[in-house]
């Protein structure tokens, strides 16, 4: 990832990006205060997070690589990832002893 630190800053109203960063950990800082937050699964596992417009941008110039990742959210919030499938989805239990058709008899010769 790319970011132009120097406008980012200037976007916060930060002078440097010294600055910067120490108002980030600040942030940081107040907002896991205790330790009680928990992991925000829209940032930790998508590919990209934004407006709707961002989202279908970042989807377009991945091109092959977004194959298989949906655009999901709404008000406002939209997230690039892959969907959610069910473990096991594909494939059908078989309980059931495992029987002679299992079973390779090898023709061995100990001499």
């Amino acid at each position: 990832m790319l970011i132009d630190y120097e406008m980012l800053a200037g976007l916060f109203g930060n002078g440097s990006y010294e600055q910067l960063r120490s108002s980030h950990k600040g942030w940081v800082e107040e907002y896991l205060g205790n330790g009680a937050k928990e992991r925000q699964d829209e940032w930790t596992s998508s590919i990209a997070v934004g407006s709707k417009s961002f989202v279908e941008t970042i989807k377009e110039r991945l091109g092959f690589k977004a194959i298989g990742r949906d655009i999901q959210g709404g008000d406002g919030a939209y997230q690039l990832r892959e969907s959610a499938a069910l473990y096991g989805a594909h494939f059908k239990a078989e309980k059931r002893v495992i029987g002679p058709e299992n079973t390779y008899f090898w023709d061995l010769r100990i001499e």
